[in-house]
């Protein structure tokens, strides 16, 4: 399956962790030049789902509440005089966005998209809370 495929919801194979890498690396691709520029430093990583440690982290008890994370130090508090201690990364959890794919009419393309981005948008320091209130008025 590439990344422009439009897997269907009912098929017997679920798109697997290459597919929505395929389908992430499509969705990157289709945002700005710019935006990408600015996000050139940051591995987009497919799991299946968030670990043990994340989730307790976060608070979350359900791993299928949690369909991507961007973990790094967000641009609003990086420093570029001190060496960085890790590479920033965006994680993809294929069966919770599976799992939202097959509960909502919306392609899965659009679902992959949506979180990348939402995760993109923590690398630049947005809170869920402000990007709650972007896409309200997009």
């Amino acid at each position: 399956m590439s990344g422009t495929d439009r897997p269907d919801r009912f098929s017997d194979t679920a798109p697997d962790m290459a597919d929505i890498e395929s389908i992430a690396v499509a969705a990157f691709e289709s945002i700005s030049a710019s935006l990408r520029k600015s996000v050139s430093g940051v591995l987009i990583r497919v799991e299946e789902f968030p670990n043990e440690e994340v989730m307790a982290d976060l608070g979350i008890n359900n791993p299928y509440d949690l369909l991507g994370l961007y973990h790094g130090v967000d641009l609003t508090q990086k420093s570029f005089s001190e060496t960085p201690e890790d590479v920033d990364m965006i994680f993809l959890y294929r069966r919770p966005i599976l799992n939202f794919w097959i509960e909502n009419d919306v392609p899965l393309g659009d679902v992959v998209r949506h979180v990348l981005i939402h995760e993109i948008g923590h690398h630049f320091g947005f809170s869920d809370d402000d990007m709650e209130k972007i896409e309200s008025k997009a």
